[in-house]
């Protein structure tokens, strides 16, 4: 298998970036984001894409930083809560698990993700009325991440070091060297 060891996908505030380091940590891989590839690429923030170019900009920056994350990082990748909306990122993620690869969804409830956001001005899809936006996304996105994942694993109510060992677990030895 090539690519990353880990895929790690879900909504925002589910806990893709404080998994996937600490997941990385414990194996000593590299870590990778492709929320951060867009904004070194671009010198600008995520949020500020969205409000100067909108949506469909960075959607289209995302799907073309997922794609190359994808072919170059052999660690742990966490992916935008978004990346699945796009078809092309879902096929390329279907395909890495087919292969073999480990794509997992780190699912949430609403009212745990409403809280891990709280009031984040970076989080430009939820500026406004957060928990119903979130309760939308989650609805429906869940099927998309459902597409692409290998594994699930429930983070609500849960410390992340239970959610790492969960993860952990789910890595074949291989993947985990």
């Amino acid at each position: 298998m090539s690519g990353p060891v880990l895929v790690l996908v879900g909504p925002p505030a589910a806990g893709k970036t404080t998994v996937g380091t600490a997941v990385a940590a414990a194996r000593g891989l590299a870590f990778r984001d492709t929320d951060r590839d867009v904004e070194n690429a671009t010198g600008t923030t995520v949020a500020d894409l969205f409000v100067e170019h909108g949506e469909p900009h960075f959607r289209a920056l995302e799907e073309q930083a997922v794609a190359r994350a994808v072919a170059e990082h052999d660690g742990v990748l966490a992916l935008g809560g978004g990346a699945v909306t796009s078809a092309l990122t879902r096929d390329l993620l279907v395909a890495h698990g087919r292969s073999g690869g480990t794509v997992v969804w780190l699912d949430v409830d609403v009212a745990s993700a409403a809280r891990r956001v709280g009031l984040s001005r970076d989080r430009p899809l939820l500026a406004v009325n957060p928990r119903a936006m979130l309760r939308t996304m989650l609805e429906q996105r869940a099927p998309l991440y459902a597409e692409v994942a290998t594994h699930r694993v429930a983070t609500a109510g849960r410390l992340p070091e239970e959610v790492v060992a969960e993860v952990l677990a789910v890595l074949t030895p291989e993947e985990s060297s």
